[in-house]
C-alpha cells in the first residue's frame, strides 16, 4: 500500500488547518484548479479537497481544509507524521489561464485557497493579477503573505471593517472596475451567494468570469448527485465536467435552493438522531 505521510500541519485559524502530504507523482502532475480526493482510513469518507500548493522538490501537496464534519475533524486528529490510507489526484480540469494579461481573482473565507493556486499561477505566468480575498473578520484571515506573493495586488476585505478594506468582495471589485482596470476575466471562488453576485456585476461591465463550484463537490465523482449544476441549460457535474464554469451561465438561484434543502435536511436529521439518542438513554 502507498504511504501519504503528513509532512507539514498548520493551522490557520480556529477552524481551518493546512496539511502538506508526501505524494511526489500528484506533485509533479497537478495544475491549479485540480483536486485530489483523499480517506483517512480503510472505512473512511471519500473527501474532494482542491490542492491549494504543490512542492516538486520535496514532493508534496497542499491541501487546507475546514473541521465541519466527522471526516475532517477526524482528519484533524491526525499529525505531522501519520499516513492517510488513500490520496489520489490530480483530478478535475486545470483552470485556463493561458493569454490572460490582466485578471482579477475573487476568494470568499476558505474558497481564498482555491483561489491562491489560481492567482500564483497567473501571476508566474506575467499575468497582472488583483487579489481581492475577503473575510467576516481578521480574526479570520488566512493566507495573507502567500497571497500577497502570488499577486500583483493584494486587496484583503473584511465585512466588519477588522481589517483592511471594509465591504463585501464586491465592492471591492466594482470600486476597481469604475476606477478604470480593464480585465480579460474574473475568476471567483468561495460561499454560493459570493460567487452568484460578483457574476452579477462583472456581467454588466461583460467582463468574462469563471466560477469554481468546488464547495458543492461531496464525493469526487458525480455519483452522488450533490455537485450537479445546470450550465447554460444543460446538467453539468463539477467534479466530472469542472470545477470550473462559465459564471455567467450557471444557474446559482437552482443549485443555493438545493444546498439549503441538503441542509435543512441535515438538519432534521441531527434532531431525529439527538431526540432519539435522549429516548434511549433516557
Amino acid at each position: 500500500m502507498n504511504s501519504y505521510k503528513i509532512v507539514r500541519k498548520q493551522p490557520l485559524n480556529p477552524e481551518i488547518t493546512l496539511m502538506s502530504i508526501e505524494a511526489p507523482l500528484i506533485a509533479n502532475k497537478a495544475k491549479a484548479g485540480q483536486f485530489i480526493i483523499l480517506r483517512v482510513d480503510e472505512k473512511g469518507e471519500r473527501i474532494p479537497l482542491t490542492v491549494a500548493a504543490t512542492d516538486k522538490n520535496e514532493g508534496s501537496v497542499t491541501i487546507i481544509y475546514q473541521k465541519v464534519g466527522a471526516s475532517t475533524m477526524q482528519l484533524d486528529t491526525l499529525n505531522e507524521g501519520d499516513c492517510l490510507h488513500d490520496f489520489v489526484g490530480p483530478l478535475g480540469t486545470p483552470t485556463k489561464i493561458d493569454g490572460l494579461k490582466k485578471v482579477a481573482v475573487v476568494g470568499g473565507g476558505l474558497g481564498c485557497a482555491i483561489a491562491y493556486p489560481i492567482a500564483k499561477a497567473l501571476h508566474e505566468q506575467g499575468s497582472e493579477v488583483d487579489l481581492i480575498a475577503g473575510f467576516r473578520n481578521k480574526d479570520l484571515i488566512i493566507l495573507e503573505d502567500m497571497m500577497k506573493n502570488a499577486s500583483t495586488r493584494l486587496h484583503l476585505c473584511t465585512d466588519d471593517g477588522s481589517f483592511g478594506f471594509h465591504g463585501f468582495v464586491t465592492d471591492k471589485l466594482r470600486e476597481l472596475i469604475e476606477a478604470g482596470n480593464k480585465y480579460d476575466e474574473v475568476f471567483a471562488i468561495g460561499p454560493l451567494p459570493m460567487m452568484k453576485f460578483v457574476c452579477k456585476l462583472t456581467k454588466q461591465y461583460d467582463i468574462k468570469t469563471t466560477v469554481s463550484m468546488n464547495p458543492i463537490m461531496v464525493d469526487g465523482t458525480g455519483m452522488c448527485g450533490g455537485c450537479r449544476v445546470t450550465v447554460g441549460g444543460e446538467m453539468k457535474f463539477a467534479c466530472v465536467d469542472g470545477p470550473d464554469f462559465d459564471g455567467h451561465q450557471v444557474d446559482f438561484d437552482e443549485v443555493i435552493a438545493r444546498n439549503a434543502s441538503y441542509k435543512e435536511f441535515e438538519a432534521q436529521q441531527k434532531a431525529h438522531f439527538c431526540n432519539l439518542r435522549g429516548e434511549i438513554h433516557g
